[in-house]
């Protein structure tokens, strides 16, 4: 199994939380993949231009050296990703369009999506991990 990590646990990953990063430690030992998205990407950036953070920069840019970044070049995704807000919005259920794309990316992509994020259990067909309240 494969993994995907949601923006709030590329966060945590940052702020050098324990339990997260013990997580990934096992299952890069696992020989399991870890991908981040390029919309997490965007949102940690985003976030680290309007602070002075020059640590958390640093690991953040460490951290996209060992994960290979998935971009939305498939249209595919972008098709999924239209569902899930067609789905989302008829049952109104509404969630963020940043994480409706990284949750497309995730299932057209095969991977289990970590989260943290109660938001993400409205996506339908969506594999999920919450390895902040997960043992």
């Amino acid at each position: 199994m494969d993994y995907l990590l949601d923006t709030n646990i590329v966060s945590l990953i940052i702020k050098n939380n324990d339990k997260i990063n013990n997580k990934v430690y096992q299952i890069k030992f696992q020989n399991h993949k870890i991908f981040i998205s390029c919309i997490t990407y965007f949102e940690i950036r985003r976030g680290f231009l309007a602070l002075d953070a020059p640590r958390q920069r640093e690991r953040f840019n460490n951290l996209c050296q060992d994960y290979q970044i998935i971009l939305l070049d498939n249209l595919a995704i972008l098709e999924k990703a239209a569902e899930i807000h067609a789905d989302l919005r008829l049952r109104g259920l509404p969630i963020q369009t940043e994480d409706i794309l990284i949750a497309a990316t995730a299932i057209v992509k095969g991977l289990t999506l970590v989260y943290n994020d109660r938001d993400l259990l409205r996506v339908k067909e969506l594999s999920l991990e919450n390895w902040v309240t997960d043992n």
